[in-house]
């Protein structure tokens, strides 16, 4: 990921007015004055990323790698652009392409001749390619994403220190088979016209952007090294000369080869691939999936900032699928890989690019000033190119993640960081992708033993069904719920995270008979943690206890039908301890009525209605009391399933149930329903609109064959005008009955808001 942000580019297309931008906007101009912004900052660094890779191959081999990153530049800024994914986006070779093809080169070199790791190069950038195109067709744009940050950072530092170190001695010009560190100490070594081209390159590059706006820094940096070459000329007349020059790219190759026409020359750059053999194939694919996804990451993260600046969104897959076929391109021609490039990417949004013809454009300018300045391509010298890559590896390098050390809570996120630095610059790349790799799951398991899959834990002397109970059923179970754990788990049950769970209810294995575990939250559930719940049945069976679990998702994120899993694995069957249930409300009813029954205390829904005296509210009333409210009540009998009033009707009536349930249901939205209560025989419900004489609040539907004694307030004042008295007690006992709804009602959000 290139680190040159705004800041770096300070010149007239990132300055460019408000006023500037809509008008080349509004004249279609947008686009290619993009392009040709983007393409001036591109091409030196396409130039400097080629020549890096074929460095290790031999000085000789510089022209050839100055081509393939002007191939490169054109056909991955043409290609890559078609298929639409991110309409402004640039590509172009960059530095991670250069440095994992750089050290492939390196290793190589060691046991191939010139040619065939030239050719093996290749391979792998189109390997590479191919797999980019795999993850755009599969869907892989999502989850590349999806690594983490501190792996990313330390992947891309890496590639800047290995960036820096291969370019520092071509700084020096220091003679071949002399390393970094010998020359250092050996001044004598050093190139003074090459040490004062590279210091000119640096300065020009990083210094003139500040004064000259107009003109891009990598391409200040590049005349800037230009003039300094040309001045030591003076000096040293050797450099005056091309043939033998070790400071200089050297004359390009013909793109059309020997045999003449280009055609041709691609025929015969690929008529030796019958020659690779199946080992060399598997030598090649972990770098070129290496490649893969740096490049991919790379790119997306160039359209995550593109996004944010324009208030856009691009696709991720499409955008794959584009670099893919942009870098199979590239290869087939023999160009360099590359990606979705930060810097002229940033260019070319600033510009007024608006779509995908700037991207386009791009490449066709690199094409166009390749061919007009392929003579002067000869003459670029080397240490020039490499300050350009001296300064692009500093500002690519993530000096942010320092400050990780000054916090405790960022020291192993800093840990990985400089692990991934330190494996790519001791051992290579790929071993650092593996290193890299194996520490986003370090980093994963770390999430989750700092947090837990249990999002809320409550006995069941805090939660409680919306079954309404009679006062004898409470004040039983206010002694026997403690014996009912309910657990709203959350995530993922897997592998690394069922210990923790098991570890959680251990606990309460010892001392409850009934563990509810709502999973409405979950997302995943692998075997391990079926065989956790089976240990979790087995240990509450062992106390006459029982396993429920309710609102098993139908379809999970992964696409599987939980309960189906369940079934195939053998934890649901009829010989096991285990109960499901749609919804959480309706295990813990279940598990409260067992615990009621078991005591005695369960109040059986007989079919037999309920007289008046014999219902909750009007206990102890002398007959001559129950005449009276006979007078003022009616008989209503509702079938199953049969509406008794809907959220908004009018009515001031409320219901004393003699037979049959209740439901009390909240609609919400896309015709969804919460379940607020159910009532029983000798309970009532409706009391809110007869209070206030109001709509209804919710809907209540008879869920059994049901009868009630419906009474309207005018009925009841007309009643507290005749028979005072017995208004008043009525009242009273209605009072008392909602307060004690409401004190159940606070305590459970008490529970569930210090959970």
């Amino acid at each position: 990921m290139d680190k040159e942000g705004p800041s770096f580019y300070h010149f007239i297309p990132i300055r460019m007015t408000q006023e500037t931008r809509t008008a080349l906007k509004d004249s279609g101009m947008g686009d290619a004055w993009g392009g040709l912004a983007a393409m001036l900052v591109a091409l030196p660094q396409a130039l400097a990323f080629g020549v890096a890779i074929f460095s290790p191959l031999g000085a000789e081999r510089a022209a050839q790698g100055a081509l393939a990153g002007l191939i490169g530049a054109s056909a991955l800024g043409i290609v890559a652009s078609l298929p639409g994914g991110a309409p402004r986006l640039v590509s172009a070779p960059c530095a991670p392409a250069a440095a994992i093809m750089g050290a492939l080169a390196a290793a190589l070199a060691a046991s191939q001749p010139p040619e065939s790791a030239v050719f093996l190069l290749t391979v792998t950038a189109l390997l590479a390619a191919a797999l980019q195109v795999l993850y755009g067709v599969i869907g892989g744009g999502r989850l590349i994403k999806y690594i983490p940050y501190p792996v990313v950072t330390g992947y891309m530092s890496g590639v800047a220190v290995l960036i820096f170190l291969s370019q520092a001695p071509k700084l020096l010009s220091l003679p071949k088979g002399l390393g970094l560190w010998q020359g250092l100490a050996s001044p004598a070594g050093w190139s003074v016209p090459g040490l004062l081209v590279g210091a000119a390159a640096i300065l020009s590059m990083t210094v003139l952007p500040l004064a000259i706006k107009a003109v891009p820094g990598p391409v200040l940096g590049l005349g800037g090294g230009f003039a300094a070459y040309w001045t030591a000329s003076l000096f040293w007349p050797e450099l005056k000369e091309l043939r033998g020059n070790a400071l200089v790219v050297g004359a390009l190759p013909s793109i059309a080869g020997e045999g003449g026409g280009a055609w041709a020359a691609i025929v015969g750059r690929w008529a030796a691939v019958a020659s690779v053999d199946a080992a060399q194939l598997k030598a090649l694919l972990m770098p070129a999936a290496t490649l893969s996804i740096l490049l991919s990451v790379d790119t997306l993260k160039t359209c995550v900032v593109v996004d944010a600046l324009t208030r856009s969104r691009h696709d991720s897959n499409r955008t794959l699928l584009g670099q893919g076929m942009g870098n199979l391109a590239s290869a087939l021609l023999g160009g360099a890989p590359g990606a979705g490039t930060m810097g002229p990417t940033l260019v070319n949004v600033n510009a007024g690019a608006k779509t995908r013809l700037s991207g386009v454009l791009a490449g066709a300018f690199a094409l166009l000033a390749f061919l007009a300045a392929k003579p002067l391509v000869a003459w670029i010298p080397v240490p020039a190119l490499a300050g350009i890559l001296l300064v692009v590896a500093w500002r690519m390098f993530d000096h942010k993640s320092l400050k990780l050390l000054r916090k405790r809570s960022t020291i192993f996120d800093f840990t990985v960081s400089a692990t991934v630095i330190a494996v790519a610059v001791s051992v290579d790349l790929i071993a650092a992708a593996g290193a890299g790799l194996a520490l986003a799951t370090l980093l994963f398991m770390r999430d989750l033993m700092h947090g837990t899959v249990i999002r809320r834990k409550l006995t069941g002397n805090h939660i409680s069904s919306r079954q309404r109970r009679l006062p004898e059923e409470r004040e039983s179970l206010q002694r026997l719920s403690h014996q009912i754990v309910v657990c709203d788990l959350q995530g993922s049950l897997f592998f690394g995270t069922t210990d923790q769970l098991f570890a959680e209810l251990e606990k309460d294995l010892k001392k409850r008979r009934f563990v509810i575990l709502d999973m409405k939250h979950v997302q995943s559930v692998d075997f391990t943690a079926v065989h956790m719940l089976k240990q979790i049945e087995d240990r509450l069976h062992e106390q006459d206890g029982r396993l429920i679990l309710c609102s098993l998702p139908h379809n999970l994120p992964t696409g599987t039908d939980l309960e189906g899993y369940f079934n195939e694995v053998g934890l649901v069957k009829p010989q096991r301890y285990v109960s499901i249930f749609d919804e959480l409300d309706s295990g813990l009813e279940w598990a409260e009525n067992r615990l009621l029954e078991e005591a005695g205390k369960l109040q059986p829904h007989s079919p037999v209605p309920l007289d008046l005296a014999e219902i909750g509210i009007m206990h102890e009333l002398d007959e001559d009391a129950c005449q009276t409210m006979r007078s003022i009540l009616r008989e209503v009998s509702f079938e199953t399933g049969q509406p008794i009033f809907s959220r908004g009707d009018a009515g001031d009536q409320v219901y004393f149930i003699r037979r049959g349930q209740v439901r009390i249901l909240l609609p919400l939205e896309g015709r969804k329903m919460h379940h607020l209560a159910t009532f029983g025989r000798s309970d009532f419900f409706g009391e809110v609109a007869f209070l206030d004489r109001g709509q209804r609040s919710a809907n209540a539907v008879a869920i059994s064959p049901t009868m009630v004694y419906a009474m309207s307030r005018a009925q009841f004042d007309e009643l507290s005008r005749s028979r005072p008295e017995l208004g008043a007690m009525l009242f009273a006992r209605l009072a008392r009955a909602l307060a004690v709804r409401l004190r159940m009602a606070d305590e459970e959000l008490r529970a569930l808001q210090e959970t």
